[in-house]
């Protein structure tokens, strides 16, 4: 299963018309972090992700690209 959760996140970033840092701010990490999640270097820990799904009203599966919806 390919883990879509670098693009998802860029998109919804985008789409809410936030830069990386200010993401990265909501997210209580540094920007470097943001952008490895971009890049696909990194994943965040469990409740981070439960934290951005909180930020952007999606559920964790999408963000990991389990569901589409």
């Amino acid at each position: 299963m390919k883990c879509l959760f670098k693009e998802r996140i860029k998109e919804l970033r985008i789409e809410n018309k936030l830069n990386q840092s200010q993401f990265a701010q909501m997210c209580k990490v540094k920007q470097s972090c943001v952008s490895k999640w971009e890049r696909g270097e990194t994943l965040p820990d469990a409740e981070t992700i439960m934290l951005i799904s909180e930020v952007f009203g999606e559920s964790s599966d999408y963000l990991l690209g389990i569901k589409d919806y």
